[in-house]
């Protein structure tokens, strides 16, 4: 199994900056992917950023990195938003047999808060 850990949370003023961290550990072989989505009261979870993309709404403002060695992925947050407030889930799609099949895994969420 996967488990992912985030880390980062908070409460900030708009305008301010928060940085996720989030590392995945157990029984894994490969991870193909990693990236951040987030879910706000009453809506749906959505896309923030993979390595490949992001959110319209994040861009210029959010930045994801990866550092492969340690299994983890960042989320810098700038320029915060009333907006941005939810709950931030960490994603990775790894595979844990070595046999190229390829599951989602999430981690628990971490609250990320901007007040206006």
């Amino acid at each position: 199994q996967v488990q992912l850990v985030e880390s980062g949370g908070g409460l900030v003023q708009a305008g301010g900056s928060l940085r996720l961290s989030c590392t995945a550990s157990g029984s894994i072989f490969t991870i193909s992917a990693m990236g951040w989505y987030r879910q706000a009261p009453g809506k749906q979870r959505e896309l923030v950023a993979t390595m490949a993309t992001y959110a319209d709404s994040v861009k210029g403002r959010f930045t994801i990195s990866r550092d492969n060695a340690k299994n983890t992925v960042y989320l810098q947050m700038n320029s915060l938003k009333p907006e941005d407030t939810a709950v931030y889930y960490c994603n990775a799609r790894a595979d844990v047999v070595g046999k190229g099949f390829f599951y989602d895994y999430w981690g628990q969420g971490t609250q990320v808060t901007v007040s206006s």
